[in-house]
């Protein structure tokens, strides 16, 4: 069971339907998890209830985990990332914060009522996988303002939960959508979540796009063994 995290339009669902369209029916496969445009979509766009999604379709193999995009409240962050670290994760778990608005929570209550279904045992998360945006990472990088300065504090305080570690073992990370900035600009955003989180840009941050050539698969595949093999021990 693999668990992806990240700001809410990190790339979490596109990344899992790239996945599957790899594993299963190649680039003209449909999408199997609905995708929020941006993380300034409007806020009752988005995941919000924790999907699994296991790969290849009907198999025993290996699933993942999508979720909800990260609080902007680090306490919100700390309190959900223990409950499914230490409690596991359950397909279909509503996922809600206190600093949702009134009518944002009526809105997800209704949604839950509506698809009520009998409990599903929950699952252990063996490895956590961090998404992030490179677009709005390299906004970040440009930017000494308090909103690029909050989302590298969001960022680095999740990452480095010591929850979501193994040993001296952290996550994984992913960047998305680097396919909209020229290659350049892809190297320079690798080492820079490298310096920022501590961890070698060279093999545990993986540049997988919305491409759909032989380099992505690659990367897909090399991401997957790595987090695999950490996942089994």
């Amino acid at each position: 069971t693999l668990l992806l995290i990240g700001p809410k339009g990190s790339g979490k669902s596109s990344l899992v339907n790239k996945i599957s369209r790899v594993f299963e029916t190649g680039v003209s496969g449909s999408s199997r998890a609905p995708v929020s445009c941006g993380h300034k979509s409007p806020p009752e766009n988005g995941t919000y209830f924790l999907s699994e999604y296991v790969i290849p379709r009907g198999s025993g193999s290996f699933c993942f985990y999508d979720t909800r995009g990260l609080s902007d409240e680090l306490i919100e962050n700390e309190k959900t990332l223990e409950r499914w670290m230490t409690k596991g994760v359950r397909h279909g778990e509503l996922i809600e914060r206190r600093s949702d608005s009134a009518e944002l929570r009526a809105r997800l209550k209704l949604k839950a009522k509506r698809a009520a279904a009998p409990p599903i045992e929950s699952r252990t998360v063996d490895f956590v996988i961090f998404v992030v945006n490179a677009i709005s990472i390299m906004e970040s990088m440009n930017d000494d303002g308090n909103e690029a300065g909050h989302l590298k504090t969001i960022i680095v305080s999740c990452y480095d939960n010591a929850l979501l570690s193994f040993r001296d073992e952290k996550p994984v990370v992913v960047v998305t959508h680097g396919d909209l900035l020229p290659l350049r600009a892809r190297a320079r955003i690798r080492v820079f979540l490298g310096n920022l989180l501590g961890i070698p840009p060279a093999y545990q941050i993986f540049d997988i796009p919305e491409s759909h050539d032989p380099a992505t698969t690659m990367a897909i595949f090399d991401m997957l063994v790595y987090v695999l093999s950490r996942a089994d021990e």
